[in-house]
């Protein structure tokens, strides 16, 4: 009988020991994301700086840096954490599974919040919205106008983007090519390989202003619907700072002063 009960107090000696030992492993999983990149202190960040004046790349004082509205945004929002800001450069259509895959924070990347993309992460407040135009050769600008004069051409788009979107909807009689870095299709719009290039106005005028040989031709296909930071679900107190900080900027003016240096900066030589 005495080994009996000493066997079942062993029994429930070693569960509680064990239930001990794992309590700070459950107190470490239920840290916030917040508390999680403070502890850590810096914020990863994740973009495509293909995207002028979104985020782009600039030598700067002999060393290749990432520039833009979006990274300055990103900076404000590490600046306002109180942490370091490490950037993550990709491919567009990479982003996505980098930021559920735990790999990045959030993403800054021209990103519109589409209702598909909801389905897998959350967004902060849109920042800013634009029209999706057409990049062509400076020598077709003016016959290659309407979306009817690209029927059986080549319409270039990057991947994963709502342009491509746009070219199924818009451009049902050309071929849409779709490629991953921009400047991949500048060159294949420069070479003739393709005819035109569906871009955000802002960014497709970055690329024109850079590049004499290509141009804007003048086309609106209409709003991207805004572009917003992309955070993984259950994140809200993270995503509530991020939020705190981009209602400031475009209230204050900061924003409209992010963006007017990156376009300059984008059309420097």
């Amino acid at each position: 009988m005495k080994k009996s009960l000493l066997g079942i107090l062993s029994v429930l000696l070693i569960g509680l020991l064990m239930a001990g030992c794992s309590q700070p492993a459950a107190e470490e999983t239920a840290q916030s994301a917040l508390d999680a990149v403070k502890a850590k202190g810096k914020i990863v960040v994740g973009t495509s700086a293909d995207y002028p004046p979104y985020e782009f790349h600039k030598e700067i004082d002999g060393e290749d840096t990432y520039v833009g509205f979006d990274m300055a945004i990103a900076q404000k929002i590490a600046d306002d954490l109180g942490v370091e800001l490490e950037i993550v450069d990709m491919k567009f259509d990479g982003l996505l599974a980098a930021l559920t895959g735990n790999k990045i924070d959030f993403i800054a990347a021209g990103m519109n919040p589409s209702e598909e993309r909801k389905k897998a992460v959350d967004f902060s407040v849109v920042y800013y919205d634009a029209h999706s135009t057409m990049l062509v050769a400076a020598d077709k600008v003016d016959t290659l106008k309407v979306p009817e004069d690209f029927k059986g051409l080549k319409v270039g788009v990057q991947k994963a983007t709502i342009q491509e979107g746009i070219a199924d909807e818009q451009f049902p009689e050309s071929e849409k090519v779709a490629i991953g870095k921009i400047p991949n299709l500048i060159m294949e719009l420069q070479s003739g390989k393709i005819d035109g290039i569906i871009l955000a106005e802002v960014v497709a005028s970055s690329y024109a202003d850079a590049n004499p040989d290509i141009a804007v031709n003048g086309l609106d296909l209409g709003s991207e619907g805004g572009v917003a930071l992309a955070i993984n679900k259950g994140q809200e107190d993270l995503l509530a700072e991020m939020n705190k900080t981009l209602e400031q900027i475009m209230s204050d003016g900061t924003l409209e002063q992010y963006i007017v240096e990156a376009t300059e900066l984008a059309a420097e030589e």
